[in-house]
C-alpha cells in the first residue's frame, strides 16, 4: 500500500500536482490521501499513508489506541498540520470542497457547558447555507428541527445541551451534521459511550445517508460490530495495514497484523462465544 517517492516534472512544483493525475488516485473518490505523514513533537503518528475512499460506502477506520485514527481524520480536514503528503476531495483541495464535507468530532472534545439549545447547535450546521452573521430564517430552523426528528430528538429542541445525556448530545451532533447536507461525512467514534437505543438510531441514520449516495468515514473501536455496520474498512496502525471491503479485509490475519498481541484476548473471547452459540444450536 505504501509507495516510494514520486518524481514530478520540473515545470510544476509537487505541491501543485493533483492526486487525480496519479494512476493510483481517482478524482471520483470523495477522499484521496497520498504519502501523508503527521508528527507530534517530531515523533511520527501517521507514516506514509496512501488511501482512496470508495464513494457511497460506510467506511470504518479501525486500529489500536494510538494508531492515529482520529489524527487521520483531523489531518484530512486541516485540523492538525501535516508533515508531508497530500489530501484531496473529489480531486480538489479541502478549501474548495469544504461545503461538501461534514464532521462529527468526539463528544469529549466539545464544551457542552456552552449556553445553547439543541436546536441552536443543529442550526450551526446550516451556517454555510445561511451565510455568516446573518439571522437563521424560519425555513432553516424548520429544516434543523427535521434533522433533530431524524435522530429522535425533536422533543428536546429547546433543551440546553448541558442538560442532555451523553447519548442525547451525540444525537444532537449527528443532527448538526445532517443539517449540513454534506456528501462526505467524517465521524470520530460516533458510537463511543452511547446507549443501545442511540447506537441503533445512529446506524439507521448512517444507512439512510448511504442510500442517498453519501459516503461516511467513521473511526470505530468495536470490532464485533464492524462486519454488521460497515461496507469497507481501513485497518490502521500508524501505517495502512490493509483496506478494502469488509468481507475481504476484516480477517483474523489482518487484525493480528494491526493489533498484534493486543488482539489475543478478544479473539479468544469471540471464539468462546461462537462455540457457546454453536452448542445451543445442537439438538
Amino acid at each position: 500500500m505504501n509507495r516510494g517517492p514520486l518524481i514530478v516534472g520540473h515545470t510544476k512544483p509537487a505541491t501543485e500536482t493533483h492526486l487525480s493525475a496519479r494512476p493510483e488516485h481517482s478524482a471520483d473518490s470523495p477522499l484521496s490521501v497520498h504519502a501523508l505523514t503527521v508528527a507530534y513533537h517530531r515523533r511520527p503518528v501517521l507514516w506514509d499513508i496512501d488511501y482512496d475512499a470508495p464513494a457511497n460506502q460506510l467506511i470504518a477506520i479501525v486500529g489500536p489506541n494510538g494508531a492515529g485514527k482520529s489524527t487521520l481524520i483531523k489531518a484530512c480536514l486541516g485540523l492538525v498540520p501535516r508533515a508531508s503528503g497530500q489530501v484531496e476531495f473529489w480531486g480538489r483541495p479541502y478549501r474548495q470542497a469544504r461545503a461538501r464535507v461534514g464532521y462529527v468530532p468526539q463528544r469529549e472534545s466539545v464544551d457542552w457547558d456552552f449556553p445553547v439549545s439543541a436546536l441552536d447547535v443543529v442550526c450551526m450546521g446550516r451556517y454555510r447555507k445561511i451565510g455568516w452573521c446573518r439571522p437563521v430564517s424560519r425555513k432553516h430552523k424548520a429544516f434543523a428541527r427535521e434533522c433533530l426528528d431524524r435522530v429522535g430528538m425533536a422533543d428536546f429542541a429547546k433543551r440546553q445541551i448541558s442538560q442532555l445525556s451523553g447519548g442525547q448530545q451525540q444525537r444532537v451532533f449527528l443532527a448538526r451534521a445532517l443539517a449540513q447536507e454534506a456528501e462526505l461525512y467524517f465521524m470520530d467514534e460516533p458510537f463511543a459511550g452511547v446507549d443501545a437505543a442511540t447506537e441503533r438510531a445512529i446506524i439507521e441514520v448512517l444507512r439512510a445517508l448511504r442510500s442517498q449516495g453519501k459516503t461516511v468515514v467513521c473511526v470505530h473501536h468495536d470490532l464485533q460490530t464492524v462486519a454488521e455496520y460497515f461496507d469497507h474498512v481501513l485497518l490502521l496502525n500508524m501505517r495502512v495495514v490493509a483496506a478494502g471491503p469488509v468481507r475481504e479485509v476484516f480477517t483474523p490475519a489482518h487484525l493480528h497484523q494491526t493489533y498484534g498481541g493486543k488482539l489475543t484476548l478478544l479473539t479468544e473471547a469471540a471464539e468462546a462465544v461462537g462455540r457457546a452459540a454453536e452448542g445451543e444450536r445442537q439438538p
